[in-house]
């Protein structure tokens, strides 16, 4: 017998305001033209002024737990993957626990940036098949507009916010590379490339700071790594690029998303793109796509997904499931 983590919900949420491109030519110098022609982003969702990340991951969980007809009662962990939760501590994780009237279990914070979710994913795949808890709730959930520097228009035109959740329950597989649920994950990091993105400023240092990208360098490092990542979790369970049926990437800017599903050899026509619609939302970027891939059709029971996402530390990884 093999235990899997099969997916049994997924839900999201956005913020109601949406900014398009033309809303940064007022006050940087920027143009909808600029903007998409390096990002491929053309609007993004930025969070209300008494808006928390812990909203947003708590209204993602609870359309996740309606799509799986099931309680927040029912659920024994919440693992939310976040480089920007409400406060210092507690966790957002606890938060959303609260908010969602969940008195059991237990419930923590992920942090590796923009990989955060693959890495909490990962996580929660370990807790299933080792045992220790039979459902969880995987949310990536970001604020990113709190931290950017609204006079540098490299990166204030790339970020966005939202939430994306996962239910993520043990089944009983065969084993196989057939069997429905996560069937291989690879994790990564080399804190050697702290400098190309990062934020300057933390608890430690005593002030909050703003996001600093040296995007060419990221550009380099993100198309080699994700598909490394991602054929090496593919070849854990004997599985190659033709396999695929959608490639889940970060949404972090489509050249890097066309560049890594052409590395892969996957066509444009199997890859699940929100880019355009949410920018940039950090560790919530994959679960929003998953949600939004299911809404539109695209993504079936059945369907063998790969997520691969990299951000800051660097952390880099990728996780193989059967939808």
């Amino acid at each position: 017998m093999t235990i899997r983590a099969q997916v049994q919900g997924v839900g999201h949420y956005l913020p109601k305001r949406v900014v398009p491109n033309s809303e940064f030519e007022a006050t940087i110098d920027t143009s909808d033209e600029w903007i998409r022609s390096r990002s491929g982003i053309e609007r993004r969702h930025f969070a209300a002024n008494d808006e928390t990340t812990s909203d947003m991951a708590t209204k993602a969980a609870q359309n996740a737990l309606d799509m799986a007809g099931i309680k927040a009662s029912d659920i024994d962990a919440i693992i939310v993957a976040t480089s920007t939760a409400d406060l210092t501590f507690p966790s957002a994780a606890t938060m959303v626990q609260a908010k969602l009237g969940m008195t059991t279990g237990f419930a923590f914070d992920v942090q590796a940036v923009c990989a955060g979710f693959v890495f909490a994913l990962a996580t929660a795949n370990a807790l299933i098949v080792s045992g220790q808890v039979n459902r969880v709730i995987v949310i990536g959930a970001e604020t990113f507009s709190r931290i950017m520097d609204w006079s540098d228009r490299t990166t204030s035109v790339l970020f966005g916010d939202g939430a994306g959740a996962l239910i993520l329950e043990a089944v009983e597989g065969d084993g196989t590379n057939a069997d429905r649920g996560i069937l291989a994950t690879d994790l990564n990091s080399d804190g050697r490339h702290k400098d190309i993105l990062y934020v300057d400023g933390g608890v430690s240092t005593q002030s909050t700071g703003h996001l600093k990208m040296q995007g060419k360098e990221v550009f380099r490092h993100a198309v080699e790594k994700l598909a490394s990542t991602a054929h090496t979790a593919l070849a854990k369970v004997n599985l190659g690029s033709d396999d695929i049926d959608w490639i889940v990437p970060h949404q972090a800017n489509l050249r890097i998303i066309k560049s890594t599903a052409q590395k892969m050899g996957v066509g444009l026509d199997r890859v699940v793109l929100t880019v355009q619609d949410h920018g940039n939302t950090s560790a919530a970027s994959i679960p929003l796509a998953l949600s939004v891939g299911v809404e539109r059709g695209q993504i079936k029971p059945g369907n063998l997904i790969v997520t691969e996402a990299i951000g800051g530390g660097l952390a880099w990884g990728a996780v193989v499931l059967r939808w």
